[in-house]
């Protein structure tokens, strides 16, 4: 890449694992919704029908997208209260079989502080480690099963580093030795980027939420397989079959199908182009010295997710210089990226002290151009030895 290219951006938008862009069918679809078919989908009359109508409506096409029934998605507020009901629900649903739960150490907070509160009422946690590229060992969660273990929660990928778990192979020893065993699988970040089958997978519970697939804020959905025991943790007016209460969000619920019937039209596609803008990207910045890529490559990873460690730039001073040229991205996990903490998951990987605070992430989406990737490389080349000359002074 030539230094006499030249590049009019704006805003080039690389925080895609953070929120995404709300696609414009389903802004029009929301609001048509909210202002003219805004019924109470409980409600008898013409108006409550016509809504009720959206969200059976939004059920077969997100269980269309994963071959599951209709019956067994259930609508939630998000991706957080999703990974609470299949925990907390599960747990007290099953927790005469045994106390035992498993997950790993790279989970996403709403599965690990779900965790912590379970440790609280008397359930007995194991976090499996993952190695280098931040992916489990069979051999670690086979160990780690017991008799006693109601529950196991994998995120399929990992929000930081993007490191794809062995799902399937992981359903299959579950259920071999245990057939009564939960599976939850945290696929906030994989779906829509993943082929997902529950059915095939042996998942009976499954995490998603719509606004980390071009849909609407404060929506997502939680597969619950027909044979998984759960117990809901709201009660109220007993919608949803009891499993969760409260009025649905229709806007919400039916801009969410709406994303998923656009993002999975051609989803290989979609997904092959993201590679390929991932691997361009990885490109350019392996050139610039000092420059340490985190996890997995290839087919390996995830399609949108690259970690980059720095050496010699802290990740807020990285993160303000590229804002400063337009370009968004995130020093970590958005939902603690505003807190002084240092990665849980660049630890339990191994990355070295010295990157703890200088590692940036970069993800992308099916809106993000080469140009916005050449660009990228380019201000960073530019930035980074400055940055370290005033660091070292």
């Amino acid at each position: 890449m030539g230094k006499d290219i030249k590049f009019d951006m704006n805003e080039v938008y690389l925080d895609n694992s953070a929120t995404t862009r709300c696609l414009p069918e389903v802004a029009a679809l929301m609001t048509h919704i909210m202002c003219e078919d805004y019924g109470n989908p409980s409600s008898m009359h013409k108006k409550g029908v016509e809504a009720e109508k959206y969200v059976r409506y939004s059920k077969e096409i997100i269980a269309k997208s994963l071959k599951v029934q209709e019956k067994e998605i259930l609508f939630t507020s998000g991706g957080t209260e999703s990974d609470n009901i299949a925990l907390i629900g599960g747990a007290y649903a099953n927790y005469r079989a045994g106390r035992h739960i498993i997950t790993t150490r790279i989970e996403h907070p709403a599965v690990l502080q779900t965790c912590a509160y379970l440790e609280e009422q008397g359930f007995e946690v194991t976090y499996l480690p993952v190695n280098e590229n931040g992916v489990i060992k069979l051999s670690d969660l086979e160990r780690a099963m017991t008799r006693n273990t109601i529950l196991v929660s994998i995120m399929h990928v990992n929000n930081e580093i993007g490191s794809i778990q062995p799902i399937a192979e992981a359903g299959a020893l579950i259920k071999r030795m245990n057939p009564n065993t939960l599976f939850h699988v945290d696929a906030i970040q994989s779906y829509g980027k993943c082929r997902i089958y529950p059915k095939r997978m042996n998942i009976d519970l499954l995490s998603v939420s719509a606004h980390k697939i071009h849909g609407p804020k404060g929506v997502g959905f939680l597969y619950i397989s027909e044979k998984a025991k759960v117990r809901p943790i709201l009660f109220g007016g007993g919608q949803q079959r009891g499993m969760r209460s409260g009025t649905e969000n229709v806007p919400g619920i039916a801009g969410m199908a709406k994303a998923v019937e656009q993002v999975y039209m051609d989803l290989d596609s979609k997904v092959n182009q993201l590679y390929r803008i991932r691997e361009r990207f990885i490109q350019g910045v392996s050139r610039i010295e000092g420059i340490k890529i985190n996890g997995c490559q290839g087919a390996e990873s995830a399609p949108h997710i690259v970690s980059v460690s720095i050496q010699g730039v802290r990740s807020e001073v990285m993160l303000h210089a590229l804002e400063d040229k337009g370009i968004y991205v995130s020093a970590g996990s958005a939902c603690s990226s505003n807190k002084p903490a240092i990665s849980a998951t660049l630890k339990a990987i191994g990355v070295e002290k010295q990157y703890l605070d200088s590692t940036i992430r970069f993800s992308f989406s099916m809106f993000t151009t080469e140009e916005e990737i050449d660009y990228t490389v380019m201000c960073m080349g530019e930035l980074i030895p400055m940055l370290r000359h005033y660091t070292r002074h």
